[in-house]
């Protein structure tokens, strides 16, 4: 399931990133890649350590636990520290799939890659290029979002970021382990929870909400690895 979600930062928190992002040190981001990885990915990112990051993923997390739909579309059972990377002068992430297990560098505790999540924080008007193309069983699906708009897809999709050839694509990226290992099931679901959503909206009181919301939490119970 690819799903995008809107507005995770504000755009005062988007401008305060941006801020701290444009004065900070970059590294090669080949620091963090994979074997495979490291023969096409041309791009800059910030360490994991590095005080900026820390302190701008301590942001992005907590903006993502107040975003409902992450929560459901997720159902994040660890979050990986996110990082930050730009592209700029033609940088760009060749075809590949995200390493399936991560170790926190500063915990060593490590995640199963279940999702792959791109933050955007920078305007698509502000460079050119910079297409996420993610690539599924349907075919390959181009993302370009508004600062601080989010896009979550399987860790499992083979995908790229296309050249960008003006400007600077500024993200922050990063990893969850949900506690619902199979793609196929987090989107079960979650279409069960935006269908009980709708109808609790649509006819308040309606006695096949609560039924419903039984089946998902029995689902959630029969699925759910912590």
């Amino acid at each position: 399931m690819l799903i995008t979600i809107p507005d995770v930062l504000s755009a005062t928190e988007v401008k305060q990133a941006k801020v701290a992002l444009d004065a900070a040190e970059w590294v090669d981001g080949k620091v963090t890649a994979g074997y495979q990885a490291q023969s096409v990915k041309e791009n800059l990112q910030l360490p994991e350590g590095h005080l900026v990051t820390v302190k701008l993923g301590e942001m992005v997390l907590a903006a993502l636990a107040r975003s409902p739909l992450f929560m459901s579309a997720a159902l994040p059972l660890r979050v990986f520290p996110p990082m930050f990377n730009r592209y700029t002068g033609g940088g760009h992430f060749g075809t590949h799939v995200d390493t399936a297990i991560r170790a926190n560098a500063s915990t060593g505790q490590r995640i199963r890659t279940d999702i792959s999540a791109t933050l955007f924080l920078s305007a698509p008007e502000e460079y050119e290029g910079g297409d996420l193309s993610v690539e599924d069983t349907y075919g390959v699906h181009s993302v370009k979002l508004p600062a601080g708009h989010l896009v979550l897809y399987p860790a499992t999709s083979l995908h790229h970021v296309t050249p960008v050839t003006r400007g600077a694509r500024v993200a922050s990226f990063f990893w969850v382990q949900s506690m619902i290992r199979s793609d196929a099931d987090r989107t079960l679901l979650y279409d069960l929870d935006t269908a009980i959503q709708r109808l609790a909206l649509e006819t308040p009181g309606n006695p096949t909400a609560v039924q419903l919301t039984g089946v998902y939490h029995n689902l959630l119970r029969r699925w759910a690895e912590m």
